[in-house]
C-alpha cells in the first residue's frame, strides 16, 4: 500500500509493527521534544549519527513535514509517552497531549534498508514471522550533548554465516538509515546478556549456522529520554514507524 493509505489505516486505529508495510517507502523514527531541549537533541544526533540519522526537524508546533505529509499526532500505529523520563502511557493517538512547543524530529530507521536485504538474499527474521525486530540496550554509550545521555541502542537480525558480507555490503550503502552493522557475533561484548530477552521488540530465533548482526536502532533517542529525564517527550511505539513520502532509493548511495 501507498504510505497515505497506511497512514489512513493507523488512524483509523490499526496498530501492528511496520516492517514490511509499503516496500520501497521510507521508514522513520519519531521524537519529538519541548523546544527548550530542541538544540540539545539535534547536538546530540550530530555527535551519534550513526543512531540518529536526522531526515526531518518540524518548527514548533508543527504536525506533518515535507517528507511526511501526514499527521504525526495520529498516523502512527502506536506512540510512547514519556514524563520526567519514565513511561507513562502507550497509545495510537497523541493529538491531545501535542504542545505548541514541541519540536517533532524524524530519524531513519533500519527497516528501509530491509527490502534490500530481502533483494540480495538474506531472509529478515521477524519479516517471516510476523513479528517485531528485536531491540537491546548495549554497554556502549553515545556521546552527551548538553542535558542528553545515554546508551546505544540496536536492533538485532540472525543472517546465516555465508551471507554476512553480502549484509554488511547490502546496509553499508543506507548510511541515512543506520548503514551497515556496529557489531557482528557475541551479543556479551555489547553487554548484552540474553538474546531472547530484547529491551524492546520481540526474540527471533537464531537458527545453527546463523550469526547475530546488530544495527544502531532509532530507538536511541527514547533511551536518552529515559536516562536523561526530560520534562516531557513522545515517541513512536518501537517497531511502529511513521511511514514517509520518501522512496528508500533516495537514501541509497552508489
Amino acid at each position: 500500500m501507498t504510505p497515505e493509505q497506511a497512514r489512513e489505516l493507523f488512524r483509523a486505529g490499526t496498530r501492528a509493527p511496520t516492517s514490511g508495510f509499503s516496500a520501497g517507502w521510507t521508514q522513520a523514527n519519531l521524537i519529538a521534544l519541548p523546544r527548550d531541549f530542541a538544540y540539545d537533541f539535534l547536538l546530540f544526533a550530530q555527535r551519534n549519527p550513526k543512531s540518529c540519522p536526522v531526515l526531518e526537524v518540524t518548527e514548533p508546533g508543527e504536525t506533518s513535514a515535507p517528507r511526511f505529509a501526514g499527521d504525526l499526532r495520529t498516523d502512527l500505529p502506536a506512540y510512547r509517552v514519556y514524563r520526567d523520563g519514565e513511561l507513562v502511557e502507550e497509545r495510537t493517538d497523541v493529538a491531545d497531549l501535542w504542545r505548541e512547543d514541541l519540536v517533532a524530529f524524524l530519524i531513519g530507521c533500519s527497516f528501509t534498508f530491509e527490502a534490500a536485504l530481502l533483494e540480495a538474499g538474506v531472509g529478515v527474521r521477524h519479516i517471516e514471522t510476523g513479528g517485531n525486530v528485536p531491540m537491546y540496550r548495549t554497554n556502549a554509550r553515545c556521546r552527551p550533548a548538553g542535558r542528553l545521555a545515554g546508551p546505544q541502542v540496536v536492533s538485532m537480525r540472525p543472517v546465516p554465516a555465508e551471507q554476512v558480507a553480502t549484509a554488511v555490503r547490502v546496509t553499508s550503502r543506507y548510511p541515512a538509515v543506520h548503514g551497515a552493522p556496529v557489531h557482528v557475533g557475541a551479543p556479551e561484548a555489547l553487554g548484552i546478556a540474553d538474546l531472547g530477552a530484547p529491551d524492546f521488540g520481540e526474540p527471533v530465533e537464531v537458527r545453527p549456522g546463523e550469526v547475530p548482526v546488530f544495527w544502531a536502532c532509532g530507538v536511541t533517542p527514547q533511551a536518552a529520554v529515559m536516562h536523561s529525564r526530560p520534562p516531557f517527550a513522545i515517541g513512536h511505539a518501537p517497531g511502529h514507524m511513521a511511514i514517509t513520502d520518501a522512496r528508500d532509493s533516495e537514501f541509497l548511495v552508489p
